[in-house]
């Protein structure tokens, strides 16, 4: 793992995914996570090789590890990273 990918930049990650692009997350959970039912998603964590979920499903909280396609090197490497998987999963859904 990187140093550069530490607890402060998950956090800020998290809080600015869960505030500003909630149907992203859901996106992830549905497409990656393979939890299709799922309604509604928060991010709790990310990590340079993946990100923790919890994804509501028939109203019950289903916790989703999504695993990236590489390690990742810092927060930039996050952002871009995220940014494609929405594509990759917004692609997906149509």
């Amino acid at each position: 793992m990187s140093d550069q990918f530490s607890a402060e930049i998950s956090s800020r990650i998290c809080i600015h995914m869960n505030e500003d692009h909630g149907d992203a997350v859901l996106l992830y959970a549905q497409a990656f996570g393979a939890v299709t039912e799922a309604t509604a998603a928060q991010m709790l964590s990310i990590d340079a090789q993946g990100m923790n979920l919890t994804a509501q499903v028939n109203g019950e909280a289903t916790p989703v590890r999504i695993q990236f396609d590489h390690v990742l090197a810092d927060a930039e490497d996050a952002h871009q990273t995220l940014i494609a998987m929405v594509r990759q999963a917004r692609g997906k859904a149509t």
